[in-house]
């Protein structure tokens, strides 16, 4: 079984030059990958992008997806890669390209999935990776900056070749972006209501929480039983303040 190429896309969040993003495209038309999502790029200069993507990757370019924010771009997919050299205590255990390329197999029949890359100069930050479902870092030698077409390269070629020899397994549609920001929105308003997380910083609270349900491949029903419970939560803290409040009145 191979990857379902026509569900995945590469997404490149804030180019900065353009022959990269032509350079990137030429790579996927390699390795069959067509989707291409620009988000926020610095400089789109479309003849410099396809000067490096040349003829053979001219369609690609011309049906680029131009993106003005990461969280716009990414809201469709179901499953977000996001690729990274840094390491770090608050970022997620790193996937080897080979390994992880093998999962995208079986994710990409019924899913779509996004493969972010950062820019050029810098990769993706904490707030950015917090998107994703798991990061991938490309094995290097002593330099281990990589051209950001570079890497589109190894990890476009690695789900390429992935699949061969695999027995069939199935993964059922999972959660989009948007419903798991959603979730992820709500579980937060339960949890500082509860005082589980302090309210003067949430987000750095509850990020092991995000890292904690990202790993589980949630799919959409599971979303939606979560988000009753939290409202559920919510509705039964809001009756139970307000006749509190009425008993002490009374009183």
């Amino acid at each position: 079984m191979k990857a379902k190429l026509e569900n995945i896309t590469v997404v490149l969040h804030e180019p900065h030059i353009p022959e990269n993003i032509g350079a990137a495209a030429r790579a996927m038309c390699n390795m069959g990958l067509s989707n291409l999502t620009v988000v926020n790029p610095q400089n789109y200069d479309i003849e410099r992008i396809l000067k490096m993507a040349t003829t053979a990757a001219a369609e690609i370019v011309e049906n680029i997806k131009i993106r003005k924010n990461l969280r716009e771009a990414l809201a469709e997919f179901n499953w977000i890669v996001g690729t990274t050299a840094r390491t770090g205590s608050h970022r997620q255990t790193l996937r080897d390209p080979r390994e992880l390329a093998k999962e995208i197999v079986d994710i990409s029949q019924n899913n779509k999935i996004a493969i972010l890359f950062g820019p050029e100069d810098k990769g993706l930050a904490n707030r950015e990776l917090r998107y994703c479902h798991t990061a991938v870092t490309i094995p290097t030698g002593r330099c281990t900056s990589l051209n950001l077409a570079q890497a589109v390269m190894v990890i476009s070629y690695e789900i390429f070749v992935a699949g061969k020899d695999l027995s069939p397994p199935f993964t059922p549609r999972l959660a989009s972006f948007y419903e798991l920001e959603g979730m992820y929105e709500h579980l937060k308003d339960v949890l500082i209501k509860i005082d589980f997380i302090d309210p003067k910083n949430p987000d750095y609270w509850f990020h092991n929480i995000r890292r904690f349900l990202s790993r589980l491949k949630l799919l959409s029903r599971e979303v939606k039983i979560i988000r009753g419970i939290c409202r559920q939560l919510l509705w039964y803290m809001e009756t139970h303040q307000r006749y509190g409040s009425d008993t002490g009145k009374d009183e």
